[in-house]
């Protein structure tokens, strides 16, 4: 057994949010991996060219999705249990942000960050526990991997206050359904990025001054890498993490021990 503490040969994997950015990199290694891996997002085109690359490694499915209602979310879980009697592992990764100050900050702003980010998170891993409760076993529970940030441990130094407040909310959703779901063999853990290339943080990348002041911040001086992420999901996806429940692990190159 101990030679296969990272194998995910043969699982089936949900992850939302998974045609571009850390979805698309965690898709990508569990694919390379062995895993059936079903990727939605809500727009199809790009979804459906990720999967149709993603494909090239091994099992790709793109299934277009509207998360952000309940609605959306209802329809994905039928659509996912006529392919599927049994899911392995949820990635819920589909997020969104919004900036602006305090002053001028709007609801509905406010509302949508919340949906998607916090909301959607809850109710379709509530949709999803019969699938998921079917595949976990004692010896190798379900997973469910829920996508917090950084921004939600330590002060962002931007206007996004809905954002952040939604992925402290995150790490705090992970800790309560993890507790209570692990008696039904599903382990629910989390993520916490630093800074990785997506179209969250492009407008860091194409600004000098704000990437060398985000570096200066990064003890380990870059960037994220897909291997960086790919390897906490991988983990938290394997036998490796069996005893592993309500825990938010944090990959940002030191940024928050960084912080104080």
């Amino acid at each position: 057994m101990m030679g296969n503490l990272f194998s995910l040969s043969g699982k089936k994997a949900i992850i939302t949010g998974g045609s571009s950015g850390i979805g698309a990199m965690i898709a990508k290694s569990f694919v390379q991996n062995g895993v059936k891996t079903y990727i939605t997002s809500r727009k199809r085109e790009a979804l459906e060219e990720k999967a149709k690359e993603f494909s090239n490694y091994g099992e790709c499915i793109a299934l277009q999705s509207d998360l952000s209602s309940n609605e959306g979310i209802l329809e994905f879980v039928r659509a996912i249990s006529e392919l599927e009697s049994g899911i392995d592992i949820l990635v819920n990764n589909a997020g969104t942000s919004w900036g602006a100050s305090i002053e001028e900050f709007p609801e509905h702003g406010w509302d949508k960050v919340m949906d998607i980010n916090l909301k959607s998170i809850f109710f379709l891993t509530q949709k999803l526990l019969p699938l998921l409760k079917i595949s976990g076993t004692p010896e190798d529970p379900a997973r469910v991997i829920n996508i917090a940030s950084i921004n939600g441990i330590t002060h962002p130094n931007m206007p996004t206050y809905s954002y952040s407040s939604s992925k402290a909310a995150v790490i705090q959703l992970t800790r309560h359904m993890g507790a209570d779901l692990a008696k039904e063999n599903i382990n629910i853990n989390g993520i916490a990025p630093g800074y990785f290339p997506s179209k969250m943080t492009s407008h860091i990348e194409h600004d000098e001054k704000m990437t060398e002041f985000v570096l200066d911040r990064i003890p380990i001086r870059r960037m994220g890498k897909p291997e960086d992420i790919a390897g906490a999901a991988i983990y938290l996806s394997a036998i490796a993490s069996s005893w592993v429940c309500g825990e938010t692990i944090v990959v940002d190159g030191g940024m928050v021990a960084a912080a104080g």
